[in-house]
C-alpha cells in the first residue's frame, strides 16, 4: 500500500496512532524528568510546551480534519483547566499556579484550527509554532542567560529572552511560509513583522495570556500580510 494511501485523511486510526505515540513519548519524558529531578519544573514545562506544539506539523503533513483538531483542543482544554486544582499534570502545572498559560495554550490551538485550517493552514501552523518555539525558547534562554533586565508593570523580562523570542519567531515564519509559498523577500518581510508583533505581545502579557494573544495575532497578521503583499 502506498504511503499516501496509508496516511490518507480517512485513515484516522493511523493518524491517531502517530500523534498519540508522539504525545506519549513526550509525556513519559516529562514525567521522568519531573520525578527524577533531572530538570527544573520550568524546564520540564517548556519541554512539553515546545514538544506538544510540534503535533501541528504532523497534523499539517497528514492533512488531519479540522474537526479532529478542534475536538482534541476541547478535551485538552478541559484537562488542563482541571489540572490547576487537581494533580492531573504535575509535571506541567503546579497546584494553584497563578498562570493559565497551559489552558490558553490548548484553547489557542483549537481556535486557530477553526479559523484557518480550511483556508490557510500555514497561518495556523505559524501561529502555533511561534507560540511553542518562540515563547518556549524565550523563557529558557531568558532564565539561563538573561542578564540585561527590564520591567513592564510588575513583570521582569530580559533583553536576551525577548531577542530569542523575536529571532526564533522570525525563523519559524520564514520556515512555515516558505513551505506554503515560494521563498522571497516578501516572505522575509512578513516573518519579520510577525516576529516583532509576537515579541511585543509576549513582553506585555500577564498570567499566561500570551499563549492566546501571540498565536492568534501571529496567524491573523500573517494571513492578511500574505494576501496584501
Amino acid at each position: 500500500m502506498a504511503l499516501s494511501t496509508w496516511l490518507a485523511p480517512s485513515n484516522l486510526l493511523v493518524q491517531g496512532a502517530i500523534v498519540g505515540t508522539w504525545l506519549g513519548i513526550l509525556g513519559l519524558t516529562a514525567e521522568t524528568l519531573h520525578k527524577r529531578g533531572w530538570a527544573s519544573p520550568e524546564t520540564v514545562r517548556k519541554v512539553v510546551h515546545i514538544g506538544a506544539g510540534n503535533v501541528i506539523l504532523l497534523a499539517w503533513w497528514l492533512n488531519t480534519p479540522a474537526w479532529l483538531g478542534i475536538a482534541a483542543s476541547i478535551v485538552f482544554s478541559i484537562v488542563t483547566f482541571l489540572s490547576y486544582r487537581l494533580p492531573i499534570l504535575p509535571s506541567i502545572n503546579g497546584i494553584g499556579r497563578k498562570s493559565l498559560g497551559t489552558f490558553f495554550y490548548a484553547v489557542s490551538i483549537g481556535v486557530l484550527i477553526a479559523l484557518f485550517w480550511q483556508t490557510a493552514p500555514d497561518c495556523a501552523v505559524l501561529g502555533i509554532l511561534v507560540m511553542t518555539w518562540g515563547d518556549g525558547l524565550a523563557a529558557l534562554i531568558g532564565q539561563r542567560f538573561g542578564k540585561h533586565i527590564y520591567k513592564l508593570w510588575d513583570m521582569q523580562k530580559s533583553w536576551e529572552g525577548s531577542f530569542a523570542m523575536g529571532f526564533v519567531s522570525f525563523l519559524v515564519g520564514v520556515f512555515v511560509l516558505s513551505i506554503a509559498h515560494s521563498l522571497s523577500w516578501k516572505i522575509g518581510l512578513i516573518a519579520l513583522i510577525v516576529a516583532i508583533a509576537a515579541t511585543a505581545l509576549e513582553a506585555f502579557s500577564k498570567y499566561g495570556i500570551d499563549n492566546l494573544t501571540v498565536p492568534l495575532a501571529s496567524a491573523t497578521l500573517a494571513f492578511w500580510l500574505v494576501r496584501f503583499l
